[in-house]
């Protein structure tokens, strides 16, 4: 077999002869690496190793003859999972898990495999059977159905699973896998883009959904080529702090649904537990009476969710004034205090702001824009706001409060959660002011109208 060398893009994958400083597909500085590889192998000669001989051939069709897969999805079992799936888990898809090394994506996935009824393989290139078992007997479930393989070379565990026939196949992790076609170590460029590929080419023609899970690196994307997630079918990011004992599920990539969906979970000692009321739960009770946060009415993916703002502004000591938020855009939170400072003249300029998203969850949503005013408001001014009282609204350049969609859903998880207030934009509310609803809603068009109603 003929043997050469051959360069790729570590940010994209792209491949070049010889090594060059700038890469001409992403414009990225100093990403290609030199990697050792065999000479190229067709997709037939590769397939032959798992592929029977009795599949189907792919030949043309036309699309009225193509049977749609809208209705047929599989039920994981987890609300959650089903909830950023778009519904449920689509025949032949690839889903590419990603998260931070101890964050429970391997935990998560053994979980579902423990769930199913049906017949799941769980391939893992990390862990040996023994302590695959072990997470198996804390999680406290047992599926006679699941099938544990360890092995990382690509041929052999389609092979396997081709004489298996899972409903389901768990990968574990894609950076562990080897081609034996390939001459480079695991989880090089070439590796990963290879076994992905063979991965995705098995899906689809047997039709079995494929979880794969990837690491990440250290600026937070997922390992290897961006070829990776554009391979895949769904790409769900597993966020959360080790501090916390919630998690978030998040969809970056979905081909069967929104990508807006996100799941919320809680790490206990036997695995992931489904929080399904997460605004309950992150919300602090309203014991004492401190000044600095509000509640905010936002919307993840098709779920409303209710969240607590918390600021805090002190006088700087040390001169140049600190600007700090943790799960909230650190450049609106400047564009917020430079409106309060313009259209409120209210002083910020001297004084250290520290922003806060309590529950470790981070929020892309406009709508708390009004809740972080109120918060940033009520620190500096010292004045408690209620906890009866919540906030949906997005804040422009000129003070004035504009409205965000669908306000009636979060006026509803309001009024179910006892809420007594809601402020909302004066703009476009004509059809809500006639809807009778379990809590009070008032109308707001500038700040300077929050100021006299919250805080005068």
């Amino acid at each position: 077999m003929k043997v050469k060398s051959t360069f790729f893009c570590s940010n994209c994958g792209s491949e070049s002869p010889k090594w060059i400083g700038k890469c001409p597909s992403c414009n990225e500085w100093n990403t290609y690496h030199e990697e050792v590889i065999e000479k190229k192998t067709s997709h037939e000669e590769k397939s032959a190793v798992w592929k029977d001989h009795k599949m189907e051939k792919p030949f043309p069709k036309k699309l009225d003859e193509v049977s749609s897969l809208t209705a047929k999805r599989i039920n994981t079992l987890d609300g959650e999972l089903n909830r950023v799936l778009g519904g449920g888990l689509v025949y032949g898809s690839i889903i590419l898990v990603g998260g931070q090394p101890g964050i429970g994506k391997s935990t998560l996935m053994l979980q579902l495999a423990l769930n199913q009824g049906s017949k799941v393989l769980y391939v893992s290139g990390e862990e040996s059977e023994e302590q695959i078992k072990m997470r198996a007997d804390r999680i406290g479930r047992n599926n006679s159905s699941c099938y544990i393989y360890t092995d990382v070379n690509v041929s052999n565990i389609l092979k396997e699973a081709n004489k298996l026939q899972p409903d389901i196949i768990i990968i574990d992790s894609i950076q562990t896998l080897v081609s034996p076609y390939i001459e480079s170590t695991p989880g090089s460029i070439s590796q990963v883009r290879e076994c992905t590929g063979e991965l995705q080419r098995y899906a689809k023609i047997t039709n079995i959904p494929i979880f794969v899970i990837g690491h990440i690196t250290k600026e937070g994307g997922i390992a290897g080529p961006k070829l990776l997630e554009h391979i895949v079918d769904v790409v769900l990011q597993f966020e959360g702090d080790n501090h916390y004992a919630y998690r978030i599920l998040r969809t970056i990539k979905n081909r069967f649904g929104s990508t807006d969906e996100i799941g919320i979970y809680a790490m206990d000692i036997q695995g992931l537990r489904e929080i399904s009321n997460p605004s309950e739960l992150l919300i602090s009770p309203d014991d004492d009476r401190l000044s600095g946060s509000a509640i905010a009415a936002s919307i993840e993916g098709l779920r409303p969710l209710l969240l607590e703002t918390q600021a805090l502004v002190s006088p700087a000591i040390y001169g140049t004034p600190q600007r700090s938020a943790t799960g909230f855009d650190l450049r609106r939170l400047s564009m917020l205090l430079a409106v309060l400072e313009k259209r409120c003249g209210l002083a910020y300029g001297q004084n250290d702001v520290f922003l806060n998203i309590a529950g470790g969850i981070k929020v892309a949503d406009p709508s708390i824009d009004l809740a972080v005013v109120a918060a940033l408001i009520s620190s500096l001014q010292d004045i408690h706001i209620s906890k009866k009282i919540c906030f949906a609204g997005e804040v422009g350049l000129s003070g004035e409060i504009r409205p965000v969609s669908r306000v009636d859903q979060r006026i509803q998880e309001a009024g179910r959660l006892g809420f007594d207030t809601i402020y909302i934009s004066k703009y476009k509310s004509d059809v809500l002011a006639k809807k009778n609803y379990q809590v009070e809603v008032r109308m707001l068009s500038r700040i300077d109208d929050l100021l006299r109603e919250v805080f005068a």
